[in-house]
């Protein structure tokens, strides 16, 4: 299919979203996918080609969705999806959706609160020798809460250093730890990514689904792909390559080289249906 290498699978998914595309649907992540992954992730911003590109394949796409683990409005307005009529994002992995203009969000869960009181004494007592978890950071996505290492001097030192007591604290207060490149999340456990693309496909009644992901908060999305294929919708996952998520890369039917790569191959796909 237009020049890439792609599993058996994944190639029918593909041509079946070419052949009609306006009954298939195309998922997105943001960071590490259409946008590259940055120190902190508030200075993260869309490859300067997204914003073109996703406007081209609203236009020809029956469904095209962002699913992210931020806020939704943070990837709205770090993509520039405002301007892009019918594309749809949803936010903290399937819990918010903006469209239009228009986001739904449900109340904070408990639970997050509870947490957003607890990781600052967490992060104290894993810096226990001073330096073993220094440069860790807390994100607080309202949502969610997300601990990030890659600032520490040994990122995946730090990350290991935490993961115990952040996974210990998530089970105690019925939250998810989801791990990812270097951060690990606490977020709720009744939503993910593949969950929220099987829901999509359903209510937009897609007759294909092309997933493209680069972290393993994606793994469920290509998971999602496969169960839709089995289920007699075509599918491809697409993995945004990167050293730091091999096992992202091996769950794959196809692989492109990070942000850069993604763009090009949407590019490659919005030309092919549009001519």
């Amino acid at each position: 299919m237009i020049g890439y290498a792609v599993s058996p699978d994944g190639g029918e998914g593909l041509e079946a979203l070419l052949t009609d595309p306006r009954h298939g649907l195309i998922g997105l992540d943001f960071d590490g996918t259409l946008a590259p992954i940055v120190a902190d992730p508030r200075d993260a911003r869309a490859h300067p080609g997204a914003g073109p590109v996703l406007a081209k394949l609203a236009a020809v796409v029956g469904t095209l969705a962002i699913i992210t683990g931020r806020p939704a409005l943070d990837a709205v307005a770090y993509a520039g999806l405002a301007g892009i009529p019918g594309i749809l994002v949803f936010g903290h992995y399937g819990w918010e959706h903006w469209q239009d203009g228009t986001l739904t969000t449900p109340d904070p869960l408990p639970a997050v609160d509870a947490a957003r009181r607890a990781l600052p004494g967490l992060l104290a007592a894993a810096d226990s020798p001073p330096g073993a978890a220094d440069g860790a950071w807390i994100e607080d996505k309202g949502h969610a809460l997300a601990v990030h290492t890659r600032r520490a001097a040994d990122p995946e030192a730090a990350l290991e250093r935490l993961r115990a007591p952040l996974t210990e604290l998530a089970a105690s207060l019925g939250l998810a730890a989801e791990p990812g490149r270097f951060v690990i999340e606490l977020r709720p456990r009744d939503v993910d990514k593949g969950s929220t693309l099987r829901a999509l496909v359903t209510q937009r009644t897609s007759r294909s689904a092309v997933y493209v992901g680069d972290d393993l908060g994606d793994l469920p999305a290509f998971r999602a792909v496969r169960e839709l294929r089995e289920a007699g919708i075509p599918g491809c996952a697409v993995a945004s390559g990167s050293a730091e998520a091999a096992e992202v890369a091996a769950a794959a039917d196809l692989v492109v080289d990070g942000p850069d790569g993604v763009i090009a191959l949407l590019g490659a796909i919005a030309d092919t249906i549009s001519a």
